[in-house]
């Protein structure tokens, strides 16, 4: 079988051209450095041309770092229910430096957290209702919250109360 399909073709910008998409692209919504650098990419820009694009990105205030973690970390916390160590991943892997990663994570309100580990638990606890064996519960438990990024000891407290 043969791929008779249009071919898929990057569309190449120059750097003076590329400016201003990127400039669009990040007051659309907070990036982090990672993905403008992938959009330029995308754009056939590399390189030091890449590099003095971005840097006037952070100059006239595009491109935030700090700003795009604190963003991130409060958006999947608030939207998603995602905990600490989840966001935490997340962020690693859009390349945000770990002083902006903790910064980020010190701006979700403990109680909020908290509360929302609560409420989370609650809610599957109630689909485990027809669970005759309290330690298959607990475990089904706290695997949930461990995939949504919950830490360790605050999933063992919360399994404790079952």
């Amino acid at each position: 079988m043969s791929f008779t399909g249009k071919k898929i073709q990057l569309q190449k910008l120059t750097p003076l051209l590329a400016l201003p998409k990127l400039k669009q692209y990040c007051a659309y919504q907070e990036r982090c450095h990672s993905e403008a650098k992938e959009k330029l990419a995308g754009y056939g820009v590399y390189g030091d041309d890449a590099a003095e694009i971005i840097s006037k990105l952070i100059e006239e205030d595009y491109l935030n770092e700090e700003r795009f973690a604190t963003h991130f970390a409060g958006g999947r916390f608030r939207m998603k229910q995602w905990g600490r160590v989840k966001i935490r991943y997340e962020l690693k892997q859009k390349q945000v430096s770990e002083y902006c990663i903790k910064k980020a994570l010190k701006s979700i309100d403990e109680d909020d957290y908290e509360t929302a580990l609560q409420k989370l638990a609650e809610q599957k606890l109630k689909t485990l209702k027809g669970e005759k064996n309290i330690f298959i519960k607990k475990r089904k438990l706290q695997d949930f919250l461990l995939q949504r990024g919950f830490e360790t000891d605050l999933i063992r407290d919360i399994a404790k109360k079952v």
